[in-house]
């Protein structure tokens, strides 16, 4: 059997493990050196068992690659485990999910790769393991199609359960010929999934799941691509656009994340490996550069510190077969500051791509983005099947996140177990977030009709603007006719934000803010949110809304087979409530300062009909920001920008 992901160019890699691959090659060593003193279950553990498959296809790939045979008696020991326990999986869906794709995929790649050297005994222990589990994991996405994970073309847990069974269908077809089935039904699903996946690269899952999932899909289209000379790669816009999306949520620091959607923590963002395979598929300096600066400054801390589950050592064998010598790497300084994924609904722009920058992601969508929403509904229409599995998107349509002088200033909760509105940077209507909120799937059976979006954007010269409409996601009993949010990032790093409020009945509007530390009063309309070497001013403008500040416990746990991995956190959250009306506007300028600025900026407001125009000076710098309700488009003189219903210019201080 021809070796899997090497083969025709094992020499090719052996030259370059002293030069080219060199710091790829130590870390796999390094990896191989570490399973060493781990000391491994003689049974089977509640908590996941995913980590023996990729440590299984790290050693064997050193043992291929060297020849040296303590690396191959440290596979056998790897081995041993799992080929004696009776399942994989304890805790959910034994031999039916994350367990399972997992190991097959590993235990697959060793077999490939070191079988050969195995006793005769033991190499054939290990195929008539792969089978089994194969013909498990098979059988269960055939029975249970239209369900769970096997028709979930939107979720992780299909990638890797089909990517795993693909890899045991490609390992052991030359021996039992019915493998053949599986790599055939994998590559129907995948077809049908990168069909389904949303053009602009997004990932409605959020950065930690997209650092966790859509390795798989480079991983299946790389076996595809070696095994059948299939080349998905080419014709698949969105892993050619996945890499931006990942970019453009990456905090100011490259290091933490944007964590809109189920994000464990904000250092479990980077696959070093699959941003070398993307360099290299799709010739991007960028994504070489992002492999190489976290493989040089954040690696380690993300190993220790992520909540995620192998993390990132894992990838190790893959960072040295992905790795593309002939990829340049450049910086993002030329790429423009903002960027709009249409998908996704997601609006992003910085002031630079600096460290000290400041930033904001602000989104809206339907559950899953609008192409998986649509996709999925007509799937059900169609088939009856339940295909898409949106559980780690958030009710945080309309909400946004803002980063400023390297801390998170106005926050997203990020993991949590039971979605709240109220966790967000959000609108509450009488009390009422979106409809059908406060459990884990928020979406599920959620009527087609409950869809937010963006309805327009200006990006550019340094501004960023966006408009978002999410009247449809709260009960119609409501009767909301409209909430719109206009929201403004200035060049210099203020935000300002109009909302739009109207309904059909008198209600009463409560508008939050997250913030790490509980904020508190300057002057009337002036407060202050500290977070460590960043501040956040905040000025607003109505004078009849009641206001308080309160905490909001968030709480979530990942992984039912872990509970020690729970994660419970404090918000707090600045909440500004007005008394029962028909129609309610809030504008909210907020600022991003260094912790040591003790300058203050004179921000005013201007109403004038359906028009808004904001003034903030600091210096001898003001910076305009007209927005109108109406979107007519002439609002201020000579502006430096113009969208719909918005213009706006920087000047100096006595210039209008």
């Amino acid at each position: 059997m021809h070796p899997l992901l090497i083969n025709g160019r094992e020499d090719q890699l052996r030259s370059e493990l002293t030069g080219a691959r060199a710091p790829q090659f130590r870390r796999l060593l390094e990896e191989c050196e570490r399973y060493k003193s781990i000391a491994l279950p003689q049974e089977h553990p509640l908590a996941s068992i995913t980590y023996f498959g990729p440590a299984a296809a790290s050693l064997a790939l050193a043992y291929r690659l060297t020849g040296q045979v303590h690396y191959l008696d440290e596979l056998r020991r790897w081995l041993a485990p799992p080929l004696a326990f009776a399942h994989w999986g304890k805790a959910n869906l034994p031999d039916h999910d994350l367990d399972a794709g997992w190991i097959l995929h590993g235990f697959s790649l060793a077999l490939s790769w070191a079988g050969d050297a195995l006793e005769p005994v033991e190499r054939e222990a290990l195929e008539q393991k792969l089978l089994l589990q194969g013909q498990r994991l098979y059988s269960f996405a055939v029975e249970t199609e239209g369900g769970w994970w096997s028709s979930s073309y939107w979720q992780n847990h299909n990638w890797i359960c089909y990517a795993g069974l693909a890899t045991a269908g490609y390992a052991l077809q030359g021996i039992f010929p019915e493998a053949k089935e599986w790599t055939e039904r994998a590559k129907g699903n995948f077809k049908t999934v990168f069909e389904m996946l949303p053009e602009d690269g997004s990932n409605n899952e959020g950065v930690v799941y997209w650092r966790y999932g859509v390795p798989w899909l480079v991983s299946y289209l790389d076996m595809l691509k070696e095994t059948e000379g299939i080349d998905w790669f080419t014709a698949s816009p969105y892993l050619r656009e996945t890499f931006w999306y990942r970019l453009y949520q990456a905090a100011p620091d490259f290091e933490r994340i944007i964590d809109h959607g189920d994000c464990h923590d904000r250092r479990s963002g980077h696959s070093v490996s699959m941003y070398y395979k993307l360099a290299s598929e799709y010739r991007l300096p960028q994504a070489q550069w992002l492999a190489d600066k976290v493989a040089e400054e954040f690696f380690w801390r993300e190993a220790y510190e992520s909540d995620v589950r192998p993390g990132v050592r894992a990838e190790a064998y893959q960072e040295l077969l992905w790795f593309d010598p002939s990829v340049q790497a450049a910086g993002p300084g030329d790429l423009p500051l903002n960027r709009y994924f249409s998908d996704l609904g997601l609006v992003v722009g910085r002031t630079s791509w600096q460290d000290d920058a400041t930033m904001v992601s602000f989104k809206a969508s339907p559950g899953g983005g609008h192409k998986a929403w649509e996709n999925a509904h007509q799937h059900k229409l169609d088939t009856g099947w339940v295909t898409l599995n949106a559980g780690h998107h958030h009710p945080d349509s309309g909400t946004f996140v803002l980063i400023g002088n390297g801390s998170y200033l106005a926050l997203d909760e990020g993991y949590s177990s039971r979605k709240l509105t109220e966790h967000h940077n959000s609108v509450l209507v009488d009390g009422n977030g979106f409809v059908n909120e406060d459990r884990y799937h928020i979406f599920e059976n959620l009527p087609y009709e409950h869809t937010a979006s963006i309805l327009t954007t200006t990006l550019g010269k340094g501004w960023t603007h966006a408009v978002s409409e999410t009247s449809a996601m709260y009960d119609p009993s409501l009767d909301i006719e409209q909430i719109r949010r206009h929201l403004v990032l200035t060049p210099s790093g203020s935000l300002v934000i109009l909302d739009d409020l109207i309904a059909r009945t008198a209600r009463s509007w409560t508008w939050l803010l997250q913030t790490q530390n509980r904020p508190f009063e300057l002057a009337p309309r002036r407060w202050r949110a500290e977070a460590g070497n960043g501040v956040m001013p905040i000025t607003f403008f109505e004078d009849d809304s009641h206001i308080e500040v309160v905490e909001t416990a968030v709480h979530a746990n990942p992984t039912s087979s872990t509970p020690s991995l729970a994660i419970s956190k404090v918000q707090h959250t600045l909440k500004r409530t007005t008394a029962p009306r028909e129609r309610a506007q809030f504008v909210t300028v907020l600022e991003s300062q260094r912790w040591d600025d003790e300058s203050s900026a004179e921000v005013t407001c201007e109403f004038d009909g359906s028009r808004v125009i904001v003034r903030i000076t600091r210096g001898e710098q003001t910076e305009v920001v007209a927005l109108d309700t109406a979107g007519r488009d002439s609002l201020i003189d000579e502006p430096q920008i113009s969208g719909a219903g918005f213009n706006a210019r920087t000047t100096g201080v006595g210039e209008e």
